[in-house]
């Protein structure tokens, strides 16, 4: 019987399947259906930084609606411990979750300042969360920003959640940076615990009918693999920080392939939403079987083996194949017109 158990922000996963944020989550009896489908972890739906900033402007408004008529009235106002400026729907979720499963329920706090939402992260673990996944969403528009300055928001973030809380934290960040082995290594040295490789930046599209810019979220394809594929194989074992693929993954193969180049967890949203939880028994069959044809006993054996570290041929994860990449591409050109 091989061994699907794996290592993850210092966690012990019975497997790599881990389900990614998403809607899914927001319900206890799916989390319960995706940990008896063989889910090794269960990261819920985001909780965003808006979300915590209008909570707070709604209980300023609250609180102090009506005082400037009568002094007494300031007396009305509560404690600081008798009220809380974070959804509590969010922290009852998480402490229902943890109640029904077995499995590492992670929170996800999605923003982009430092502010509240980082300073919420305490209570997210005081909740019970077993870690907390930081899904830095920023999209810089503001043509005098730098990209040190960009970058220096990135690790002034994670430090100040680090800071209040004792439980694993992971980055999950985009890779739009001019150097992502840098920016990696920045993380990792001020305590990234785990980088989620990687978030997809929302994407609107035009309504040539009504003229108007819409929403637009496209689920994922195989094809999204391929980035945090490099990305991975090229970290492994040069950051201390554990490493989870996500965006692409779809079947056993994306699994193996991103285990085989050095994750520790893959990741999976897209191929729920669009085959059902029930999906994870096929792919956890499946890797089964694989590991089993090819004598692999664990995947602590697999993991990293085709990493650029351990390659043979590190050059395949950079420029230096990239020739031979356009090549073969002419090659399949010039045989279409034959």
């Amino acid at each position: 019987m091989v061994d699907l158990s794996t290592k993850y922000l210092g966690l012990h996963l019975r497997s790599p399947l881990v389900v990614s944020a998403s809607p899914l989550s927001r319900d206890v009896e799916s989390i319960c259906h995706m940990e008896a489908a063989g889910a090794g972890a269960v990261v819920l739906y985001s909780l965003f930084e808006e979300q915590l900033r209008q909570e707070e402007l709604d209980l300023d408004y609250h609180l102090a609606n009506g005082t400037e008529s009568f002094a007494e009235s300031l007396t009305y106002f509560p404690q600081a411990s008798e009220f809380h400026t974070g959804p509590e729907g969010y922290l009852d979720h998480i402490q229902r979750a943890k109640a029904a499963t077995s499995i590492p329920i992670i929170a996800s706090l999605n923003g982009s300042t430092l502010g509240g939402w980082t300073k919420f992260a305490a209570e997210i673990e005081h909740a019970g969360a077993d870690a907390i996944e930081c899904n830095i969403y920023y999209i810089p528009s503001d043509p005098s920003l730098t990209g040190e300055t960009i970058e220096n928001r990135y690790v002034e973030i994670l430090s100040a959640v680090k800071s209040s809380v004792t439980i694993p934290v992971a980055v999950k960040l985009s890779p739009f940076f001019s150097n992502m082995a840098n920016m990696a290594h920045r993380l990792d040295s001020v305590g990234a615990d785990g980088l989620v490789l990687f978030n997809r930046f929302y994407q609107p599209d035009v309504d040539l009918e009504a003229l108007e810019i819409r929403p637009n979220v496209l689920l994922s394809t195989p094809q999204a693999l391929r980035l945090p594929l490099t990305w991975i194989g090229i970290l492994y074992g040069r950051v201390k920080a554990s490493l989870a693929g996500t965006g692409g993954v779809h079947s056993a193969e994306d699994v193996i392939k991103l285990l085989m180049v050095g994750a520790s967890v893959t990741m999976m949203c897209s191929a729920l939403m669009r085959h059902g939880i029930n999906h994870l028994r096929h792919i956890e069959r499946e890797l089964r079987e694989w590991m089993e044809e090819r004598e692999y006993e664990s995947v602590a054996q697999m993991q990293g083996s085709l990493s650029q570290l351990k390659s043979a041929d590190p050059g395949a994860f950079e420029r230096a194949q990239y020739m031979r990449a356009v090549k073969g591409m002419q090659h399949i050109s010039t045989a279409g017109w034959r």
